[in-house]
C-alpha cells in the first residue's frame, strides 16, 4: 500500500465507487466491489480500522446469546460465517474453545444451555469433533480451576475463534489495495457533491496531514461509518426514520499472572449480562460493559464505574484471583453502532445490519457484527450494482485469499511459528513473540525477522524497527499510534514493552518522513497521551 501513489489517483482518477470509512465494513465493501469489476476507492479520515473495528472483544463468534433473542437467522449466518473467516485467514482468526459455566439460579441451566448448544451447532454448521459437550461440576473445575465451586453445577464447552480486529481490517485493505483498489487513511470526507438532479456524484475530501483539497467523482457511495454514520446521513440530509443507537464496550488487560484462566471463559454477571475472560499471550482482557453513550465518538474513554463493573463480576467468578483496579495494565473502550428499538436496553438491542438508501442515491450501512463482515459487504455492493446498473461479477470473497494468509490450514500457521523459533533463536528468545509475529503478520513474519536479523540491535529493538518499517512500506503506517496502537496492538497487550523501544520505533518514522523536531515532539505527546488514556479511570 503506497499513500502517495493513493492520493495521486484521487486527484486525477474517478471511481465507480467512492467508500468512505475505513472500519471493517469499510474495507469489506471495497473488496467485494473491487473483485466482481467495479472501480473502487476508499477513504478514511483517521486509521484503518480506528474505530470500534480495533476496539471490539476480538473474537469471531456466532453469538451464543442471540439465541436468547430468537435471532436464529443472524446466528445462523455469522455461525456460518466464522468457518469462512478462519480458512481466509488462518493466522489472524483461531480457534478458541469457550467454557460457559453453569450457576445455580443464572441466566442458563444445564438443560437449556445443553439444548441451546446443540442448536447452536447446527445453526452455525459446526463439524462434528468440535461440537459441544456438556460437563459437570468436576469435570468443569478440572478444565478451569480458578471458577467459584459453592454454587457450579457444571459448564458447556464449545468452539469459538479468536482474533486481532484492527490485524484482520489491515489484511482485507491490503487484500483490496492488491487488487486494484485505492484506499487512503487520515483522508476525511468534508461535503458530498451532487448532480443538477440531486444525486451524490462524489465527495469533497482533505488530507488530514498536509491540508491539501480534492473533489472525487463517484458513479456510487457508500458510508460505512460506523457510529458516524448518522453524522453523514445529515450531511446528506437523508436521516430519516431510524437511527443509531451508541452503546459503549470497555475491556481491561490484566497480567496473565493476575488471571491465568486456562481458556476462554464465557459467564453470566448477577445483572443478566455475559463476561468474557480471554488468555491472549502474556495477559488476559476481560469485559465487556454495555452502557449507553451520548458524548464524543473519538474516545468513549473509561470510567471507575466501568473498572469496578468489570472487576466485580470478575471477582465474583474467580473468587481467588481478588483482581483490584491497580492490576490493570490498559484498557479499551469501543461504541457499537446499534439500530434504536424504542424499549430495549442497550444488551437487548439486535446486532443485526441495516441499510439505508437515500433519495440521493447514497447507500449507508450501519449495524452487524465483526464476523458478518463479508455478508454485509456482500449485501451493500448487491445495492451498488443494482443502483448504478454495473455489470458485475457474483461475490467470490469467501474464496479469495487474502494477503499474508498463505496457509493450508491452522497447522500450517502452527508450523511457520515452530519453524521461525528454531531459525531465529537469537531474536525469538521467548516463544510467545514467535506466535505473536505470525499472528500479525502471517506469512510477512519470515521476512520480518530476516530484516531484523540484519541489524545491530538487542532482539527486541531489532524486530521493533523491522516491525516499523514493514508497516511504514506495507501498511500506510503515520504515526507513532498508527503502529504501537492497530498495527501492533501494544498500546492494550503489551503497554509495558512501549518505553523500551519507543525510541528506535520513532527515529524510523522520523527518518521515513523526515520529521521535523516539532513533528517528533508532537508524536511523543500523542503517545503519551494514549499511554495515560488508557490508564485513566
Amino acid at each position: 500500500m503506497n499513500r502517495t501513489l493513493a492520493l495521486e489517483k484521487l486527484n486525477t482518477e474517478s471511481f465507480d465507487l467512492l467508500v468512505i470509512g475505513g472500519g471493517i465494513t469499510g474495507v469489506g465493501i471495497a473488496l467485494d466491489a473491487q473483485t466482481r469489476g467495479l472501480k473502487v476507492a476508499l477513504v478514511e479520515k483517521n486509521d484503518f480500522a480506528s474505530g470500534t473495528s480495533s476496539r471490539s472483544t476480538k473474537l469471531i463468534h456466532g453469538g451464543l446469546r442471540y439465541l436468547k433473542q430468537f435471532e436464529f437467522k443472524l446466528v445462523n449466518e455469522v455461525g456460518r460465517e466464522r468457518a469462512i473467516v478462519h480458512q481466509l485467514a488462518p493466522h489472524l482468526v483461531h480457534p478458541d474453545k469457550m467454557l460457559l459455566p453453569l450457576i445455580k439460579d443464572g441466566n442458563y441451566g444445564y438443560l437449556l444451555t445443553s439444548m441451546g448448544l446443540s442448536v447452536y451447532d447446527i445453526l452455525a454448521g459446526v463439524e462434528a469433533n468440535d461440537r459441544r459437550k456438556m460437563l459437570d461440576k468436576k469435570e468443569a473445575s478440572t478444565m478451569e480451576p480458578l471458577l467459584r465451586t459453592d454454587d457450579l453445577e457444571g459448564a458447556g464447552y464449545y468452539a469459538e475463534y479468536r482474533t486481532d480486529d484492527a490485524r484482520l481490517v489491515m489484511s482485507i485493505a491490503k487484500t483490496a489495495w492488491r487488487e486494484g483498489a485505492i484506499l487512503c487513511n487520515h483522508v476525511e470526507a468534508l461535503d458530498f457533491k451532487y448532480t443538477q438532479e440531486g444525486q451524490v456524484s462524489g465527495a469533497l475530501l482533505r488530507d488530514v496531514k498536509s491540508g491539501q483539497e480534492v473533489e472525487v467523482s463517484a458513479k456510487q457511495m457508500v458510508n460505512a461509518t460506523g457510529p458516524w454514520v448518522d453524522l453523514l446521513r445529515e450531511k446528506d440530509h437523508s436521516k430519516k426514520g431510524k437511527a443509531l443507537f451508541l452503546s459503549k464496550g470497555v475491556h481491561l488487560v490484566v497480567s496473565h499472572e493476575r488471571l491465568p484462566v486456562k481458556q476462554t471463559v464465557y459467564f453470566d454477571n448477577v445483572d443478566g449480562r455475559m463476561i468474557f475472560a480471554i488468555p491472549r499471550g502474556r495477559v488476559s482482557y476481560i469485559g465487556t460493559t454495555d452502557t449507553p453513550y451520548e458524548g464524543g465518538k473519538e474516545e468513549p474513554g473509561t470510567t471507575k464505574e466501568d473498572v469496578d463493573y468489570i472487576l466485580d463480576a470478575v471477582n465474583q467468578m474467580f473468587p481467588s484471583v481478588k483482581l483490584r483496579a491497580e492490576d490493570v495494565e490498559s484498557s479499551w473502550s469501543g461504541l457499537r453502532p446499534l439500530i434504536h428499538e424504542e424499549g430495549k436496553s442497550a444488551s437487548e438491542m439486535s446486532r443485526k445490519d441495516e441499510i439505508f438508501e437515500s433519495p440521493s442515491g447514497l447507500i449507508s450501512i450501519a449495524g452487524g457484527k465483526l464476523t458478518g463482515y463479508r455478508k454485509m459487504a456482500e449485501r451493500v455492493v448487491d445495492k451498488v450494482i443494482q443502483q448504478g446498473h454495473f455489470e458485475a461479477k457474483s461475490c467470490s470473497t469467501a474464496h479469495h485469499e487474502l494477503e499474508d494468509a498463505h496457509f493450508e490450514n491452522y497447522t500450517a500457521v502452527q508450523a511457520l511459528v515452530d519453524r521461525l523459533f528454531t531459525m531465529y533463536p537469537k531474536l525469538l528468545t521467548d516463544f510467545k513473540t514467535s506466535e505473536y509475529l505470525v499472528h500479525n503478520y502471517g506469512s510477512s513474519a519470515e521476512q520480518l525477522l530476516e530484516n531484523a536479523s540484519k541489524l545491530d540491535l538487542q532482539a527486541e529493538m531489532a524486530i521493533a524497527v523491522a516491525e516499523a518499517e514493514h508497516c511504514i512500506e506495507h501498511e500506510m503506517a503515520l504515526d507513532l499510534l498508527d503502529f504501537f496502537e492497530r498495527r501492533t496492538g501494544r498500546l492494550y497487550f503489551d503497554i509495558k514493552s512501549i518505553p523500551r523501544i519507543r525510541k528506535v520505533v520513532s527515529m524510523v518514522f522520523a527518518k521515513h518522513y523526515a520529521w521535523d523536531e516539532e513533528t517528533i515532539e508532537s508524536q511523543a505527546a500523542l503517545l503519551d497521551a494514549a499511554m495515560k488514556r488508557v490508564r485513566t479511570w
